[in-house]
């Protein structure tokens, strides 16, 4: 029998699915369930900012932006990173509003990566990065962090994989899934490599505004590292605008250039009501994401507390909304814990192996729940532990 011709790419073949979607599509399935997987706030977003993406409709601002997004927006976004951070970008060519932080990380690796060239990725990680940068023609390279040291990369593991096809590393403060920020003197010693190799550093920084314990201290504003970072947010997280997907990557002007080259041919520009009401969250949205951090940083505390008395043994996270308990004593990998957990109790969660090999014997939990349902979530996890272990 003649043997099918495939016309997919090697690369793309080889993709793996979404872990955390699998999960969440088994969920969705069953009735009675607690998702405590899907990485995405529970607040609506603000009215003012609806209001703002209604109001440019009825006006009739329906064509295209500037392939770099509505010049209004950006300054609006390089006086929140001045303010907010500390930072000063050109609102002319130093930014370019995306769809999504993940089409920035997408367009800023596909800017610097060549065929071969190595990207280092620290795990546990996101999902998408070692995919993303396979895409762009490169090869992730992953390094593990420890839970003993709450899962912070140190200089000596980062040398340990440095090649000289090494090209870029991608960092997430506060970190998804482990909730871990880094601080300044993290940062210091992250450059301190970065200079000495002379490399990109891909800073993913979504999770900025959700900090809770320390001042969240962006990559590039650590000395003499501005010039070789390239800066990844949005308006997911912090402003409660999943859906509306629309991010901003900041970054020099040679590196921003060639960004939006990629960038123009790929997407034109991001949705025009999304802009809209980008600006309205800039301008007026701070007390919600005062508000709505207060709220995550009760129920970090709650969770975190409880998951501890329950025997599941679980750091504080710093920033984001995750937590990243340890069910090692179960004797379960992360997987089995998952799946019985779902079935058994109808609590679904994350096993941490699909962010990574040191993610193996850990589970994510997202926070971003009503009191109720992570109380709730709770009892089910008691009763699962006492009933098997």
């Amino acid at each position: 029998m003649k043997q099918t011709k495939t016309y997919l790419s090697k690369t793309v073949e080889e993709l793996k699915p979404s872990g955390i979607r699998r999960f969440f599509d088994l969920a969705a399935g069953m009735e009675g369930v607690i998702s405590l997987g899907v990485g995405e706030p529970d607040f609506v977003t603000s009215w003012s900012v609806r209001e703002a993406a209604i109001l440019s409709l009825e006006q009739g601002y329906t064509s295209y932006t500037a392939n770099a997004g509505l010049l209004e927006l950006r300054e609006e976004i390089a006086a929140y990173m001045e303010n907010r951070f500390g930072l000063q970008y050109s609102a002319s060519n130093e930014m370019i509003v995306t769809v999504g932080a993940s089409q920035a990380l997408d367009i800023a690796l596909r800017a610097v990566v060549d065929p071969g060239d190595e990207v280092i990725v620290i795990e546990p990680s996101f999902v998408s990065y070692i995919p993303l940068v396979n895409l762009a023609g490169g090869k992730g390279v992953a390094v593990q962090t420890k839970k003993e040291n709450d899962f912070k990369v140190t200089p000596a593991e980062l040398e340990e994989v440095i090649t000289h096809r090494t090209k870029a590393i991608i960092l997430c403060s506060p970190n998804n899934p482990t909730g871990t920020m880094l601080n300044e003197q993290d940062l210091e010693a992250i450059a301190t490599v970065a200079k000495n190799h002379d490399l990109v550093i891909i800073s993913d920084e979504i999770y900025a505004e959700l900090s809770y314990d320390e001042k969240f201290v962006s990559f590039a504003a650590i000395e003499e590292m501005r010039e070789r970072t390239i800066l990844i947010s949005g308006f997911s997280k912090g402003f409660a605008m999943t859906g509306w997907r629309l991010g901003f990557v900041c970054a020099p002007k040679e590196l921003t250039e060639a960004m939006l080259k990629i960038h123009q041919y790929a997407m034109m520009c991001a949705p025009t009501m999304a802009q809209f009401a980008a600006i309205e969250a800039l301008k007026h949205g701070n007390e919600d994401v005062n508000e709505m951090r207060k709220s995550y940083r009760r129920r970090r505390n709650y969770f975190v507390q409880s998951l501890n008395e329950i025997g599941l043994e679980c750091h504080t996270p710093g920033g984001a909304f995750y937590a990243f308990p340890s069910i090692e004593r179960t004797g379960l990998t992360s997987e089995q814990f998952a799946e019985r957990l779902l079935v058994e109790e109808k609590v679904a969660v994350v096993p941490g192996n699909v962010f990574g090999q040191s993610g193996e014997g850990h589970i994510r939990c997202s926070y971003a729940s009503s009191m109720e349902q992570l109380q709730e979530s709770i009892k089910r996890m008691k009763r699962f532990l006492e009933r098997q272990f």
